[in-house]
């Protein structure tokens, strides 16, 4: 093993260790329904700064319900969550509270078709931060660099490639500089050629201590950056583990059912 490579894995130790003090996402006994359907059952989920979770399992099980209520696009029924030390409840004060500090990238990109790239990305901080223009100009830019995209700043999003606009709706929730960011299945709607880009941007935005929690079937994602690994099937979490111990020691028969059929393609 190169210095370099024993180097990262102390960085990411380290980075494990200091995610594991502070709840930053506090998760207890919360339940979802959708009119008579029980989407939710049950959930007690902590998250501490700096982690990364990746949440897996089979469509339908409450994956993505589940983040989305971490934001209140999904309303939770009951139980209790805490965001960064906010009640996310009916208060409509906690609400913007909360979503002014958690970004999220969805599967469909969801950038305004009749904005340029750089408009999209200074659109929340000029009105939500109330951040001079000039200000949030030289944000995005740094952004759109991170994501290595600069030169697209000027373009339309039906002008990019699918990776590139996933790439630009990364980029755009981080100019609201989020302590979190939620991942609902960023690359299920990409071309397999263009996964790898985005992927790989994420992998280098979980490298700088984000706190990140991810909806994917990328199990190889999964088991390069993930601090944990939580499995949900029929709304609840049925397990959660290291990626090594979750990919090579399952505990439930369902995990290995599910690891089994999506390991195989």
């Amino acid at each position: 093993m190169s210095t370099v490579e024993v180097q990262s894995i102390r960085d990411k130790e380290a980075l494990a260790s200091a995610a594991s003090t502070e709840v930053i996402i506090d998760i207890r006994a919360m339940n979802k329904w959708f009119g008579q359907f029980h989407v939710l059952k049950d959930i007690n989920l902590s998250v501490h700064k700096g982690e990364r979770i990746v949440i897996c399992g089979p469509s339908g099980s409450g994956k993505s319900t589940l983040i989305r209520c971490m934001n209140r696009l999904e309303e939770h029924q009951q139980g209790d969550i805490e965001i960064d030390g906010v009640t996310l409840d009916t208060n409509l004060k906690n609400i913007d509270q909360i979503r002014s500090e958690v970004g999220m990238v969805f599967q469909s990109f969801n950038l305004f078709p009749h904005l340029s790239v750089l408009q999209n990305c200074t659109l929340a901080p000029i009105w939500v931060r109330k951040m001079p223009k000039a200000e949030a100009e030289e944000l995005a830019m740094e952004y759109l660099t991170r994501v290595r995209i600069p030169e697209q700043a000027e373009k339309y999003p039906g002008q990019l490639s699918g990776g590139q606009q996933q790439r630009v709706a990364i980029a755009r929730a981080l100019c609201m500089r989020p302590r979190i960011m939620l991942f609902d299945e960023p690359t299920s709607a990409l071309d397999p050629e263009m996964i790898a880009e985005v992927l790989e941007v994420m992998i280098e935005l979980a490298d700088t201590g984000m706190t990140m929690l991810c909806v994917t079937h990328e199990m190889g994602f999964a088991n390069r950056v993930a601090d944990r690994v939580i499995f949900m099937d029929e709304g609840e979490i049925v397990e959660q583990n290291t990626p090594h111990e979750f990919f090579e020691n399952p505990q439930s028969d369902r995990t290995k059912l599910f690891l089994s059929q999506i390991l195989a393609h």
